[in-house]
Protein backbone atom coordinates (compact mmCIF):
# COMPACT_ATOMS: atom_id res chain seq x y z
CA UNK A 1 0.00 0.00 0.00
CA UNK A 2 3.09 2.48 0.61
CA UNK A 3 4.59 1.47 -2.88
CA UNK A 4 1.07 2.76 -4.33
CA UNK A 5 0.55 5.89 -2.39
CA UNK A 6 4.10 6.96 -3.74
CA UNK A 7 3.97 6.20 -7.22
CA UNK A 8 0.34 7.96 -6.84
CA UNK A 9 2.76 11.24 -5.13
CA UNK A 10 5.24 10.55 -7.80
CA UNK A 11 2.45 10.67 -10.85
CA UNK A 12 0.83 13.59 -9.26
CA UNK A 13 4.47 15.62 -8.74
CA UNK A 14 5.24 14.58 -12.38
CA UNK A 15 2.27 15.75 -13.91
CA UNK A 16 2.09 18.73 -11.73
CA UNK A 17 5.43 20.06 -12.64
CA UNK A 18 5.18 18.99 -16.39
CA UNK A 19 1.74 21.09 -16.56
CA UNK A 20 2.98 24.30 -14.96
CA UNK A 21 5.65 24.58 -17.11
CA UNK A 22 3.39 24.83 -20.04
CA UNK A 23 2.20 28.10 -21.64
CA UNK A 24 -1.19 28.34 -21.07
CA UNK A 25 -2.60 29.14 -18.21
CA UNK A 26 -5.56 26.64 -17.53
CA UNK A 27 -2.70 23.93 -18.12
CA UNK A 28 -0.78 26.36 -15.43
CA UNK A 29 -3.97 26.23 -13.21
CA UNK A 30 -4.23 21.93 -13.61
CA UNK A 31 -0.31 22.11 -12.72
CA UNK A 32 -1.40 23.79 -9.28
CA UNK A 33 -3.85 21.02 -8.49
CA UNK A 34 -1.67 18.31 -9.16
CA UNK A 35 0.99 19.47 -7.13
CA UNK A 36 -1.92 20.45 -4.10
CA UNK A 37 -2.68 16.70 -4.36
CA UNK A 38 1.20 15.71 -4.42
CA UNK A 39 1.33 17.45 -1.03
CA UNK A 40 -1.42 16.07 0.43
CA UNK A 41 -0.31 12.65 -0.68
CA UNK A 42 2.75 12.79 0.55
CA UNK A 43 1.71 14.04 3.68
CA UNK A 44 -0.99 11.05 4.31
CA UNK A 45 2.05 8.61 2.79
CA UNK A 46 4.33 9.53 5.64
CA UNK A 47 1.94 9.57 8.32
CA UNK A 48 1.50 5.99 9.79
CA UNK A 49 -0.90 4.22 7.46
CA UNK A 50 -3.40 1.89 9.98
CA UNK A 51 -6.55 0.36 8.50
CA UNK A 52 -9.70 0.36 10.74
CA UNK A 53 -7.71 2.25 13.85
CA UNK A 54 -8.70 5.44 14.53
CA UNK A 55 -6.85 8.01 17.03
CA UNK A 56 -9.09 7.36 19.56
CA UNK A 57 -8.01 6.20 23.22
CA UNK A 58 -10.07 2.96 24.20
CA UNK A 59 -12.70 3.05 26.67
CA UNK A 60 -11.01 2.53 30.50
CA UNK A 61 -7.63 2.55 28.76
CA UNK A 62 -5.18 5.62 30.07
CA UNK A 63 -3.41 6.10 26.75
CA UNK A 64 -3.58 4.72 23.31
CA UNK A 65 -3.07 1.30 22.43
CA UNK A 66 -1.16 -0.05 19.19
CA UNK A 67 -2.25 0.67 16.13
CA UNK A 68 -3.77 3.53 16.47
CA UNK A 69 -3.99 6.28 13.27
CA UNK A 70 -1.98 9.13 14.05
CA UNK A 71 -4.20 12.33 13.75
CA UNK A 72 -1.62 14.91 12.59
CA UNK A 73 -1.35 14.10 9.26
CA UNK A 74 -4.96 14.50 8.55
CA UNK A 75 -5.24 17.69 10.34
CA UNK A 76 -2.38 19.03 8.19
CA UNK A 77 -3.98 17.47 5.05
CA UNK A 78 -7.16 19.28 6.18
CA UNK A 79 -5.54 22.60 6.41
CA UNK A 80 -3.43 22.32 3.24
CA UNK A 81 -7.02 21.92 1.56
CA UNK A 82 -8.58 24.73 2.60
CA UNK A 83 -5.54 26.87 1.52
CA UNK A 84 -5.32 24.58 -2.14
CA UNK A 85 -9.00 25.49 -2.67
CA UNK A 86 -8.20 29.35 -1.73
CA UNK A 87 -4.93 28.94 -4.15
CA UNK A 88 -7.35 27.75 -7.10
CA UNK A 89 -10.13 30.14 -6.67
CA UNK A 90 -7.69 33.06 -6.74
CA UNK A 91 -6.01 31.54 -9.85
CA UNK A 92 -9.20 30.63 -11.55
CA UNK A 93 -10.09 34.39 -10.73
CA UNK A 94 -6.97 35.72 -12.12
CA UNK A 95 -7.30 33.63 -15.38
CA UNK A 96 -10.51 34.52 -15.88
CA UNK A 97 -9.61 38.50 -15.30
CA UNK A 98 -6.37 38.18 -17.70
CA UNK A 99 -7.92 36.28 -20.71
CA UNK A 100 -11.03 39.27 -20.56
CA UNK A 101 -8.40 41.64 -20.80
CA UNK A 102 -6.10 40.46 -23.07
CA UNK A 103 -8.40 37.53 -24.83
CA UNK A 104 -5.47 34.88 -24.19
CA UNK A 105 -4.21 32.26 -22.22
CA UNK A 106 -0.78 32.47 -23.68
CA UNK A 107 1.54 32.92 -21.39
CA UNK A 108 4.11 34.27 -23.65
CA UNK A 109 1.37 36.57 -24.90
CA UNK A 110 1.09 37.97 -21.90
CA UNK A 111 4.69 39.47 -20.91
CA UNK A 112 3.86 43.55 -20.79
CA UNK A 113 1.55 44.92 -18.27
CA UNK A 114 1.34 47.97 -20.84
CA UNK A 115 -1.16 46.06 -23.26
CA UNK A 116 -3.72 46.10 -20.72
CA UNK A 117 -3.68 49.85 -21.20
CA UNK A 118 -3.82 49.39 -25.13
CA UNK A 119 -7.18 46.98 -25.09
CA UNK A 120 -9.01 48.23 -21.68
CA UNK A 121 -8.55 51.66 -22.90
CA UNK A 122 -6.59 52.90 -20.28
CA UNK A 123 -9.06 52.68 -17.14
CA UNK A 124 -7.07 49.92 -15.63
Amino acid sequence: MTLLLALITGLFYAAGIYLILRRSLVKVIFGLMFLGHAANMLIFSTGRLTKGAPAFVPKGAQALVEPFADPLPQALILTAIVIGFGLQAFAIVLFRRSFEELGTDDIDAMRSTDRIEQVGGGDA
